[in-house]
């Protein structure tokens, strides 16, 4: 497939974003169960956490690396669309914690102390808070992955200017990045003593590494071939990671599945996407940000009411749980529409603004 013949929008893998963020969210939410066990598939939902990290890699290359390699990529333009995309949510999430949490503390409830870390808030305000940067995990942990993301996108033209040396050997990319991934795995947990794929706010930064890299290295292969029958690989490729994820099966081979799964699902002509490609399924991925963003406030406030009207103390009856869960993309949709959608567009609209300033400008001499 070449650059030109690939959709502008691979449907299957924005529904593909929400799938990860629910995988995310039942592992935060399953402690809150009254369930004497976690299957091994949730047990492993952190690693949704890689799948957007890989996803990530393969679609800013998909949007941004021939303009990169082409010279026509504008850096400024490029980090404040993505500062647009992820900012204003994790302001207001932030805030919406420290407000809930001050609450809480108000009516007398007891909290985890580093919530309302304020010693955290600098590097949390300026998304540096998984650089090593914060001294504990604090106000909206879940966003430690945004800084991580930060990281990436201040380092694109990086990983692009590799990627684009690389373009006429993606097979060798991929190889490469694997293998990268799973030394940097090895070498990391013998170091540090436990994996890099539960590092949040030590180490986050260093654990988009890999990842990013090998969405990167996966595009240049969805950029020059197309799988064939990548309806029935992407379906072998998630058979493949729910059954290594239930025998707990090392990391270092379920990232590369996410890969693959994804290289798959790019694959898929949107016409053939079935479900995956449907509004709805897309809707659900458009939001998937808010999903991910929203569920420690979420459970901070849901959990809490759950326990209290229930009487079920700190663990909730398995109708309860579902209900709590099964309302968070109903929340995350209320956060989407108010606060990221229209914060983005105005942030957006700001930036083309001052494009069309400057073409005047330059187009005519008085306005200068």
């Amino acid at each position: 497939m070449s650059q030109l013949e690939a959709p502008a929008d691979l449907r299957p893998l924005t529904a593909l974003r929400f799938l990860a963020a629910m995988w995310v969210a039942l592992f935060a939410f399953w402690p809150d169960l009254d369930a004497d066990f976690m299957p091994n598939l949730v047990a492993r939902g952190y690693l949704g956490v890689e799948l957007f990290f890989v996803l990530s890699g393969f679609i800013l290359s998909h949007v941004y690396l021939a303009a990169h390699g082409e010279k026509r990529f504008h850096y400024g333009s490029f980090l404040w669309a993505r500062l647009a995309r992820v900012y204003p949510l994790h302001l207001a999430t932030l805030i919406g914690v420290g407000v809930l949490a001050l609450g809480a503390v108000a009516a007398g409830m007891a909290i985890n102390g580093n919530i309302l870390s304020w010693a955290s808030l600098p590097a949390n305000l300026l998304m540096v808070h998984a650089w090593g940067f914060a001294p504990e995990a604090g106000w909206n942990h879940p966003s430690w992955s945004i800084s991580a993301e930060w990281f990436a996108y201040l380092s694109f033209p990086l990983f692009a200017a590799l990627a684009w040396r690389l373009r006429d050997r993606p097979v060798a990319a991929v190889i490469g990045a694997v293998v990268f991934l799973v030394g940097l795995y090895a070498a990391f947990e013998a170091l540090a003593g436990f994996p890099l794929t539960q590092a949040t706010i030590a180490w986050g930064a260093l654990r988009i590494v890999p990842c990013f890299a090998l969405g990167c290295a996966l595009y240049l292969v969805h950029r020059r071939h197309s799988l064939p029958r990548p309806g029935g690989i992407a379906a072998g490729f998630t058979v493949a990671l729910v059954v290594a994820a239930s025998l707990q099966a090392p990391d270092a081979l379920l990232v590369p599945l996410c890969g693959g799964l994804i290289l798959a699902l790019a694959s898929l002509p949107n016409a053939r996407g079935g479900w995956l490609a449907s509004g709805p399924a897309v809707y659900l991925g458009e939001i998937s940000y808010s999903v991910y963003m929203v569920v420690v406030p979420w459970k901070l406030l849901a959990v809490n009411a759950a326990s209290k009207l229930t009487g079920g103390g700190d663990k909730l009856q398995v109708f309860v749980w579902l209900a709590v869960v099964l309302t968070l993309p109903v929340v995350a949709a209320v956060s989407y529409h108010l606060v990221e959608y229209p914060a983005r567009r105005a942030l957006r609209g700001v930036a083309e603004r001052r494009a069309a300033r400057a073409r005047a400008r330059q187009n005519d001499p008085q306005l200068a």
